[in-house]
């Protein structure tokens, strides 16, 4: 059950540095591939946010190669030399910059992205004049106008105006100046302004785009404007990912193989998120009133009908290994499938799910005796070994994923990232971010992580958050066009009309992308670029 997570995760803002400024921070493995410097603040009374905007940004830059992330005040001359290109997250207000850094930007050719604030020390250091000499704008005080979306290719991508207050850098472009804007914001009630704009080889964007992301947020532009840093020539390319999720060995045989069988005839490979073992520790769904615990191995037909999926194309998703938390609710009933497993969880009085901490007894040991168990309860049924792992409601610690990396190679989920991720400060779980990916990236965990970016198909308001419809995935997959060499992937629930799965998927095939397998992506590392929730069971219909 992922659909919860997503509705948790949607509207993160990092509310949370790896100081690895004694050696490379080799996340991507790729002798010969792009290397990013990503700098980032510390100061204030919420610097540890820095690091989780760097720890985000590091995950997208591995899409490209290896990355090094530090405090920008740790900076010293030549550091930008030594890599391809360089991202700056100014989260700080007047957060102090070495001068060797600002010395560097200004003189040196490495390819810069400076995001967020901060940009005017720069200018400050130059000189109006020659700042604008250089990149061919000038950047200057906070605009005040509300920015409700961020036009990009033509496209018009969303803005969580109501979440989301701040305003951005203006800018301004000279006459002949040179500088070329490559996003507006567009403002409440008409006008726009520099959203994103690159002169010589800075590149500014004007507000931090990790901060209260969508699936069809402005954040794309962002992981777009990547390939322009560290890839440029990277032609188009549109593939799309869909998954069969919260499969159980009580799951009517029938069903799975319609949904094979619907899937097949339309030349589409899948991936099947399975739970190795049903538990209904509470006899909440029970029909004789007992506790339940079912594995595939007790259910010959059900252990058929999905290797009938894997011969129709299908790739099998571990998906934890109960898919709940002992005897307690987290939220929900205990039963799996509906709970988280390596978390937990509590709805409030507002009816919002609320992320409490790490499972009891969180350790490395302890989620990898779950993953040894789930493990060998698929290969005792005879469905083999999958090498990819999904958290249920995509959540789990950081000591969880670090260990589960070295059992899974690859994860198919988003992710969820802590406070000290970088190797700088720690603290309670709230100082966490969850990211997406509208590609494959190798995260901090040691993950290479395949991307899901549309959501999932949800036909009933839960947890305070709308209905998800056919409709609202497509328009997602049309948004995530923007990025150039990018994935439509979304998830889908076995209980619902497969139908409805069909409609979905032709209509991302027509938006223009090309459906894939998921094992045509997993491996320890992928191919770097190179220029040239369900819903609680009593919410079902």
């Amino acid at each position: 059950m992922a659909a919860l997570a997503l509705a948790s995760m949607a509207g993160w803002a990092a509310a949370a540095g790896q100081d690895a400024t004694s050696a490379p921070r080799d996340d991507a493995r790729h002798d010969g591939a792009a290397s990013t410097l990503v700098l980032y603040d510390e100061g204030g009374p919420w610097g540890w946010m820095g690091e989780l905007y760097a720890a985000s940004v590091g995950n997208l830059v591995s899409h490209f190669g290896r990355w090094r992330a530090m405090p920008v005040g740790r900076y010293r001359a030549g550091d930008l030399a030594r890599h391809d290109a360089a991202v700056y997250v100014g989260s700080t207000y007047d957060e102090p910059l070495p001068a060797a850094f600002l010395t560097d930007v200004l003189e040196q050719r490495t390819p810069v992205l400076w995001v967020g604030d901060n940009l005017w020390a720069l200018a400050r250091h130059a000189g109006s004049e020659r700042f604008q000499q250089r990149f061919g704008f000038l950047p200057g005080e906070y605009d005040p106008r509300r920015v409700e979306a961020v036009r990009y290719k033509g496209v018009e991508l969303t803005r969580d105006a109501v979440h989301n207050d701040a305003k951005l850098v203006g800018v301004t472009l000279p006459p002949a100046g040179g500088a070329r804007v490559l996003a507006t914001g567009v403002a409440r009630g008409g006008g726009t302004l520099p959203w994103a704009v690159r002169g010589g080889h800075l590149t500014f964007v004007a507000e931090n785009p990790l901060t209260y992301a969508t699936e069809r947020d402005r954040y794309l532009a962002f992981c777009d404007l990547l390939f322009d840093l560290l890839a440029p020539g990277t032609p188009e390319r549109h593939r799309a990912l869909v998954r069969i999720e919260d499969v159980l060995p009580t799951d009517d045989p029938a069903r799975l193989r319609a949904l094979a069988d619907a899937l097949a005839a339309e030349g589409v490979p899948f991936a099947v998120a399975v739970i190795p073992v049903y538990v209904d520790p509470r006899a909440a769904y029970s029909d004789d009133g007992r506790p339940q615990r079912v594995t595939w191995s007790d259910v010959p037909e059900a252990a058929a009908a999905l290797r009938y999926m894997v011969a129709k194309g299908g790739t099998l998703v571990m998906h934890g290994y109960t898919h709940q938390l002992g005897t307690r609710p987290a939220p929900y009933t205990g039963v799996s499938g509906d709970d988280f497993e390596f978390w937990t969880a509590h709805v409030d009085a507002n009816d919002r799910v609320v992320l409490d901490g790490p499972a009891p007894g969180d350790s490395e040991a302890w989620a990898l005796d779950r993953a040894r168990r789930g493990l060998r309860e698929l290969e005792r049924a005879g469905l083999g070994r999958p090498a990819i792992f999904e958290y249920p409601h995509y959540a789990g610690s950081a000591a969880d994923s670090r260990a589960l990396a070295g059992v899974f190679p690859n994860a198919y989920h988003r992710g969820l990232y802590f406070a000290g991720v970088l190797g700088g400060e720690k603290g309670p779980p709230a100082r966490s971010m969850g990211q997406f990916f509208p590609y494959e990236v190798n995260d901090a965990y040691g993950w290479h992580v395949l991307p899901e970016n549309l959501g999932n198909y949800s036909p009933k308001a839960f947890n305070g958050h709308p209905p998800r419809l056919p409709d609202e995935l497509v328009a997602n997959a049309r948004a995530n066009r923007v990025v150039r060499d990018g994935f439509a992937s979304f998830f889908f629930h076995g209980y619902y009309d497969p139908a409805v799965l069909v409609e979905i998927v032709r209509g991302i095939r027509e938006a223009g992308f090309t459906f894939v397998g998921a094992a045509s992506l997993a491996a320890g590392s992928p191919e770097p670029v190179r220029a040239a929730a369900r819903e609680p069971r009593g919410a079902r219909q």
